[in-house]
């Protein structure tokens, strides 16, 4: 039991990592979108993480079956719808908004779970879910709360990566990991190709500068490669809950990152969210030691 509290907290650990790698990459990903579209951007970041990944799973080939291959497709088409109605959305409301619903897919998990599979997630997940969602409001968002079809496609965005999250546990624990990896970045590579086809009409930057290069580099590499290797990895650990928490660091990391390296300021309300945000993340990690300690038995 000790030995499999010590996995889970070093998977819980290193998936605060992955939160940590989406954080600091943010400003270099939205100035990298300025000048190259969101689509085209995400095709050629996704194109060379999957062959990257490729290059590191090719003796695992023989591994691959048409089970896997629908489970790495299934995780790629949340992953790939989450981000083209993130990027709708952010064409039709405020940054802010879209960053504050995404969001909520922290108190989107434990209801698909229960949802799709019956799986209860602890009060102190919950607790600490609902925490996080408040911290959020605070880091995210400044004005009056509409609901217009920019915060639908936002909302939607949500339950995709909430689905995301709850399917990759789920085929985690079932499928070769490298290559549900590598099949779910392939996956993203190709609708985004389509999708820069559909809408802009090219699927190539219009001009290649140290901007892009330096964006995809840092994308590939660490938001990508390591970020999605390592959840779908660790996720086999920990909970589905717990992981939704852990990603709201998210949004404090690229606010900690913009501060430093991109002169942002952060206000109080914005500090006093990412406070709340880490309290909602160690309530569900102390709340589910505390329980087991007292109960002897462990939940999710």
């Amino acid at each position: 039991m000790l030995k499999d509290k010590i996995r889970e907290y070093g998977a819980d650990f290193l998936l605060f990592l992955v939160a940590l790698a989406w954080g600091s990459t943010f400003f270099i990903v939205q100035e990298a979108v300025d000048s190259t579209p969101v689509f085209i951007f995400l095709f050629w970041r996704f194109l060379f993480a999957s062959l990257l990944m490729a290059v590191f799973s090719y003796k695992r080939v023989k591994k691959i079956d048409l089970q896997t291959i629908k489970a790495g497709f299934v995780l790629g088409l949340f992953m790939f719808l989450g981000f083209a109605f993130q990027t709708f959305g952010l064409t039709m409301t405020l940054s802010s908004t879209v960053a504050f619903l995404t969001g909520l897919n922290v108190i989107i998990v434990p209801f698909l779970l229960y949802i799709l599979f019956k799986t209860k997630a602890s009060i102190y997940s919950i607790f600490g879910a609902l925490i996080a969602a408040v911290g959020l409001y605070f880091l995210t968002y400044g004005g009056s709360l509409g609901f217009g079809l920019g915060e639908f496609y936002a909302f939607i965005c949500a339950v995709m990566f909430a689905l995301h999250i709850v399917f990759t546990d789920r085929y985690s624990k079932r499928y070769d990991v490298m290559l549900l990896v590598v099949i779910q970045l392939f996956v993203v590579a190709v609708f985004s190709l389509f999708s820069s086809l559909a809408f802009d009409g090219n699927f190539m930057p219009s001009h290649i500068d140290s901007t892009l290069v330096y964006a995809l580099i840092v994308t590939v590499l660490f938001a990508t490669v390591f970020a999605f290797g390592v959840q779908t990895a660790m996720q086999r650990y920990t909970t589905p809950a717990k992981t939704a928490i852990i990603f709201t660091m998210e949004p404090v990391s690229a606010g900690v990152f913009g501060y430093f390296f991109a002169n942002e300021i952060l206000s109080a309300p914005q500090l006093f969210g990412a406070f709340l945000i880490l309290f909602g993340m160690v309530s569900a990690e102390l709340g589910t030691y505390f329980r087991e300690k007292r109960r002897g038995e462990y939940v999710c």
